[in-house]
């Protein structure tokens, strides 16, 4: 079996921020923008809170098949949940979104080097 990627993105909402955690958050802000995010296995979060309360989450995580996609969701959610929770920020309104990149679209270079490939 071949090892599947998968990308999950949680978002949520920082909710109940004191004045300090509010300013500690926007203290650590560049270092947490949106131009710099990534996906990774220990999860990379993004937010701006000087525009809105709204952040994101961006794992990485991998599967043999392709209901393991619900499994790398439910650690990705929580390891969200733990990462702001041992801070003490306030939350609400968590989603999910997973995509498994074995099943995504090749864009035309990756269609055409395995064309090449395939010659």
């Amino acid at each position: 079996m071949s090892i599947r990627t998968f990308r999950i993105t949680v978002r949520g909402s920082f909710d109940g921020l004191t004045d300090e955690q509010r300013a500690e958050l926007l203290a650590v802000a560049p270092e947490h923008d949106m131009l710099r995010a990534e996906f990774t296995p220990e999860g990379d979060l993004t937010y701006d809170l000087a525009a809105r309360p709204f952040f994101t989450f961006r794992f990485l995580d991998s599967g043999e098949a392709e209901e393991d996609i619900l499994d790398a969701t439910a650690r990705a959610e929580l390891a969200a949940e733990s990462w702001l929770t041992e801070r003490g920020y306030g939350f609400k309104r968590l989603t999910s979104q997973a995509q498994d990149l074995s099943l995504a679209p090749q864009s035309k270079r990756q269609r055409q080097a395995a064309a090449r490939g395939n010659a």
